[in-house]
């Protein structure tokens, strides 16, 4: 039996899933239920019917912005508190746990109904007023499709593991808010990500939970004759993989979400989709390849049925999502289009309209498979016109130190888009350095990979004591707006006293969960009395929360034990340490340093200090961040990607206590927090480790404790001297510090800033191209088809013959100039095809050019037999060491930089 149609609402309470739908045994229905065994033989979704003058609650509740729009869900939430709270926040549950009565109660109260419909036409207005994007007009794409494997938008929504979620889910809020006309496309895992748990001798455990999606703010996506409407792939041995779309609705931003849980696949194929990352193989494999080319093919449904535009610019999220770009071309490749394109046409055109992000700073966290995987995974018909040796080359490792036998998903991602970016500065030299084989004869910094420094969706990050304080202080809404900076005019004691509200909000919460998470372990109410003391709303809180692979050194704070000890218990300004965080099920290191935290954490004489929290999600964080002084952060140099949890705090005011990495790395300007000084002197990785722990030990110990606790030089004393406290108790020092990270990183940090970058340098100049490529039938796609294919079949054959240069005298100064003559030999090709550059600057002992400077060459003469001389002049514009080189490189219009096709050669 398939699933059941959606209804509006589900009361959860009463209703639970199909066994047979999901493959698993029905959960219990309480205790009669699980002790008779008794099972229902059909499921159905009873419909919550709203009263016509409350009725917008129900757009209210389905659409993802009251996850962000503080009016709404405390609108939620004031009309029954104790059941918004029993929902998990979640206004689909709680409206489906409304009783009829209650409902009619509500219609009756004329305030809450005028409310009700103020909301609702604020909610109909912001999904359609111009906003942003609107002022660009014609000059940008009319739609966007943006693919990502995971979303992180709501705890009530679990499809995200972490940072890679939270920033997709930032990234459809930001452009909803914005207005950019974006649509999600993902995957809906049938368990999410795992719930985290600890045993008694703290190990992680995970559990999957399954989600049914009635219960979810989703909406089944139908065919005009309300059968659902389906994507279709086929698999080897004449297997197929169906998946049905579900739609969330993110603001303005419809999100797809494909689920393979479907009547018609084999137990395999409903697998497909069953866990976010918890497959490898041919699951993932499978995986990825419904989120590209499904993904594509559900966006054409969705186009079809919804009257969207198509798409104009394709955003590849990390190479999971790859294999769309397979799927454009297998479209224009299509024997039965009027004119199909021949592969390197479909490749030209697909490229030009498309853009790539890389977040990963290490090749071990690229997705991987065997070629002989993908070849017989193409070979089942999953485009029968598209040659599969081609696309076996776009994953090819076919430079210095790959592997020959495996298929690399960021290598195709890179080679099927002509933009692409990292997600900070310093990730984009890293990912510059790191993909470098793809270009070679280039120097690192052309590599074709720019960046996009991530952002965090500042309404949904905030807390509402903050954007209360802000409405009361200066009347804004958001910590974009310019107001903030008006935060130097708030008395240091109102800030003072904000900043312990949210303190002592994060102390309650964790001494909740630390309570549950103790009872999951096994201990009773009579060993637990202790938790109702842990932590201090007056003591120098510190955060520490994310995944655990080993790079992002969970346990560096324990390299010393006792001097970690020292700190927590200081007599004079102790600290305490929230810390959370959930490794991959498959890593088993990662859960060891899980397991040596935590029990040091259990320790009777500091456990009123230093607590870890499991199953660290969009929930907790919501207190954490806001609740936390500082926040660290301590990588390993540059393994960063970018690490947004930080800017999270800093929103809230908090202060960063991090490694020179990722985000950190470019917005540190000494005045929002502390710099944790790197080893970069050749140590082994054990003396690294020492060092770094050493310093931070340093920093925290005399620098940020005594600030926080208004320690100042006692008078006569120098700053090395003995301290005392400030007269008035308030800690003037560390408030300047929060007033300056809240008025200038806030708005560096937003995510509109991030989106209106991605719109700037990489959706407009995308959405141009592939107008340009695809205008008069692809005639200019098909011209660079063409163009392309002659540089390459020619590019061996051409070479720099000879280089001489005159006018420089025996003794040169500063501001002489010399003229270079290059003599080349371009086989077939023309001049007009190629750029010819010298390059200069100051000349390294290894004759290396570094302070580079690059002037084209004119041609001079046609020398014949494909020969040409190429002139020009530089000038001398440094004493010291001078060189200079020579070199050609592809030329055309089309060409998005000079590296992009990754030819070049060098005198």
């Amino acid at each position: 039996m398939g699933r059941i149609a959606k209804g509006a609402w589900r009361n959860t309470s009463a209703i639970e899933y199909d066994a047979s739908v999901y493959g698993q045994p029905s959960p219990p229905l309480g205790k009669c239920a699980s002790v008779t065994g008794v099972k229902a033989i059909r499921r159905f979704t009873v419909r919550t019917v709203l009263p016509e003058k409350i009725a917008p609650l129900g757009k209210l509740a389905g659409n993802l912005r009251w996850s962000w729009h503080l009016p709404t869900s405390r609108l939620f939430e004031e009309i029954d508190p104790a059941a918004w709270a029993e929902s998990g926040h979640d206004p689909v549950s709680f409206l489906g746990s409304v009783t009829r009565e209650k409902l009619e109660q509500l219609a009756g109260d004329d305030a809450l109904v005028q409310r009700i419909q103020e909301l609702g036409a604020d909610l109909e207005s912001y999904l359609t007023e111009p906003r942003w994007y609107q002022s660009l007009g014609d000059d940008a794409p009319r739609s966007i499709a943006y693919f990502s494997p995971e979303y992180g938008i709501s705890a009530v929504l679990p499809q995200y593991s972490g940072g890679l979620g939270i920033l997709a889910g930032d990234h459809l809020k930001s452009a909803s808010d914005l207005g950019v006309p974006l649509v999600g496309v993902g995957l809906l895992y049938q368990a999410g990500y795992f719930k985290q748990s600890l045993s008694r001798d703290a190990w992680q455990q995970e559990t999957y939970p399954v989600l049914d999606p009635d219960g979810l703010p989703l909406t089944l996506l139908r065919e005009e004759d309300g059968s659902a409407a389906t994507v279709v792939l086929p698999l080897p041995n004449g297997r197929q993989l169906s998946a049905h779309i579900w739609r969330a609705d993110v603001g303005r931003v419809p999100l797809l979400l494909l689920d393979s849980n479907v009547a018609g696949n084999d137990e395999a194929a409903r697998n497909v989709t069953d866990r976010l990352y918890g497959g490898g193989g041919d699951q993932r494999l499978q995986q990825e390849l419904l989120l590209g080319m499904g993904g594509v093919k559900a966006l054409r449904i969705f186009q079809r049925l919804t009257g969207m535009p198509a798409p104009e610019v394709f955003h590849t999220n990390e190479g999971h999502a790859g294999f769309l770009g397979i799927e454009r071309i297998r479209e224009l490749m299509d024997p039965s289009n009027e004119s199909p394109m021949s592969w390197e046409e479909a490749l030209t055109a697909g490229r030009a309209s498309t853009v790539f992000t890389t977040h990963t700073p290490v090749p071990a966290g690229i997705d991987r498979f065997d070629r002989s995987q993908i070849e017989h995974f193409f070979h089942a018909g999953l485009a029968p016109a598209v040659p599969t040796d081609r696309v076996l080359a776009l994953g090819a490792e076919n430079y210095a130190d790959g592997d020959p036998a495996k298929f690399n998903m960021a290598v195709m991602g890179l080679r099927l888009a002509q933009r692409a970016n990292g997600v900070a500065k310093l990730h984009g030299e890293v990912s510059r350095g790191m993909f470098s084989g793809l270009w070679p004869g280039f120097d690192t910094r052309e590599v074709p990979i720019t960046s996009v420094t991530n952002g965090v969706h500042v309404p949904s990050w905030v807390d509402p004591e903050i954007a209360d304080f802000a409405r009361a202080n200066f009347g804004a809404e958001s910590i974009l707006d310019p107001q903030w900076n008006k935060v130097y005019d708030v008395p240091d004691t109102d800030i003072w006293a904000l900043r312990r509200s949210l303190r002592s909000n994060l102390v309650d919460d964790v001494r909740q969960r630390l309570r549950s998470s103790w009872k999951k372990r096994g201990a009773a109410d009579a060993e637990l009395t202790w938790t109702d003391s842990v932590l201090d709303p007056d003591v120098l809180t510190i955060g520490f929360a994310r995944r655990v692979p080993t790079y992002k050194r969970l346990t560096l704070m324990l390299r010393n034990p006792a001097r970690l000890k020292a700190l927590l218990l200081h007599p004079d300004h102790p600290i305490q340490l929230v810390i959370a965080g959930k490794s991959h099920p498959a890593d088993e290191q990662g859960k060891r340093m899980i397991q040596d935290l935590v029990r040091f954490t259990d320790d009777p004489e500091v456990r009123h200090r230093i607590v870890f929290l499991p199953n660290y999600d969009i929930a907790m964080a919501r207190t954490l961040f806001p609740g936390c002084d500082v926040w660290l952060n301590n990588p390993l140099r540059p393994l960063e990607a970018c690490g947004t949890s930080g800017m999270k705090a800093a929103i809230n005011g908090g202060l960063n206590l991090s490694v020179l990495d990722g985000w950190w790395d470019e917005m540190y300007d000494g005045d929002n927090g502390w710099a944790i000084p790197t080893a970069n002197n050749g140590a082994s990785a054990d003396e690294r480790d020492d060092i770094e722990a050493a310093a931070l030990y340093d920093l925290l110990e005399t620098q940020v404790g005594p600030r926080f606790y208004s320690l100042v030089p006692a008078e006569g004393a120098g700053a090395a001297g003995p301290s005392e406290p400030s007269r008035d108790g308030v800690p003037h020092a560390w408030i300047a510090m929060i007033k300056h990270t809240m008025a200038t990183l806030g708005p560096a940090v937003s995510a509109e800033r991030m989106l209106q970058d991605y719109v700037e340098k990489l959706y407009r100049p995308a959405w141009r191209a592939g107008q340009e490529a695809s205008a008069d039938q692809f005639s200019l796609a098909k011209r660079t088809a063409a163009w392309r294919s002659r540089i390459q079949g020619s590019w061996p054959a051409v070479q720099v013959e000879h280089v001489d240069s005159t006018g420089v005298s025996e003794d040169p100064q500063i501001g002489d100039s010399l003229t270079v003559n290059a003599y080349v030999s371009l086989g077939g090709l023309d001049p007009d095809d190629v750029a010819v550059e010298v390059a200069y600057g100051r000349a390294l002992d290894s004759d290396e050019l570094s302070e580079v400077t690059v002037e084209d060459l004119d041609v001079a003469e046609n020398l014949g037999s494909g020969r040409y001389l190429f002139t020009g002049g530089i000038r001398i514009d440094h004493s010291g060491s001078f060189g200079y080189t020579v070199r050609v490189l592809p030329k055309h219009a089309t060409l998005a930089t000079k590296a992009e096709l990754g030819l070049v050669v060098n005198a």
